[in-house]
This record gives C-alpha cells, sequence and structure tokens, in this order.
C-alpha cells in the first residue's frame, strides 16, 4: 500500500463525513501511516495519528475480525469483474450492513451508527 492510498482514504472519509477535527487514526505501523504526506493529512484536518507499540498485536484482532467479515460477506458471494464493482461492493456493504445493521459487543450490543449517535447526544446534567 502506498502513502497516497491511504491519504486519499483519509480524503475520502473527510469529504463524506465533513468536520473530523480531533477524530483518531488508528492505523499499525505501515510506512504510508507514518509518511510525511500522511502526517500532513492529518495535521490539515486537525486529526490525531495513533500507533500501537512495534510487537503489540493488542489492536489487530479488531481489524482481523472485520477483514474476515469483508472476505465472508462480500468478497466470496460472486466472482467480480472489475475493481470499481467490487469497490462499490464493499463499500455498500459497510455502510448499509457494517454500519446500520450489524451489532457490535464491543459497542455495547449497539450498531456503529446507533453509537455514534449516542456519543453525540447532548450531555443532560442533573439539576
Amino acid at each position: 500500500m502506498t502513502a497516497k492510498l491511504a491519504v486519499d482514504a483519509v480524503r475520502n472519509a473527510v469529504a463524506r463525513r465533513g468536520e473530523i477535527a480531533g477524530c483518531i487514526l488508528h492505523a499499525d505501523r505501515g510506512s504510508q501511516f507514518r509518511s510525511r504526506a500522511m502526517a500532513r493529512e492529518l495535521r490539515r484536518h486537525d486529526m490525531v495519528g495513533s500507533m500501537g507499540r512495534v510487537g503489540a498485536a493488542g489492536d489487530n484482532p479488531a481489524m482481523e475480525s472485520f477483514w474476515s467479515l469483508v472476505q465472508t460477506n462480500v468478497l466470496n458471494q460472486q466472482r467480480w469483474t472489475t475493481r470499481q464493482e467490487l469497490r462499490l461492493a464493499i463499500v455498500v456493504w459497510i455502510e448499509r450492513k457494517y454500519h446500520r445493521q450489524r451489532a457490535q459487543d464491543t459497542l455495547g450490543g449497539l450498531t456503529p451508527i446507533e453509537f455514534e449517535a449516542k456519543l453525540a447526544e447532548p450531555l443532560t446534567l442533573a439539576a
């Protein structure tokens, strides 16, 4: 993977989500995430970069689980004629199924969309 691909992914996320200042991008220690281009892009959007320690595999299981789900639910479902067709299928699956329908134990049984909405609710203080 190149730094350009990773930077383009951040730009795509910013374009889709809008204001993301303070958002944390957690990644492995790949050179594309440690590149100057990525550091510039994170600063440009006031994001925070986060990486695990070398040899610490604690953050890998969640991503391994996610990619296993992509493999099972998208990649293995049919033969894809073009990369664009596969890309669209992955995006549709993530947006329609993974974010909106699949409850996740680590989010207290909520979907990512429900969890994010709950975080965005204004805090009410007891009087």
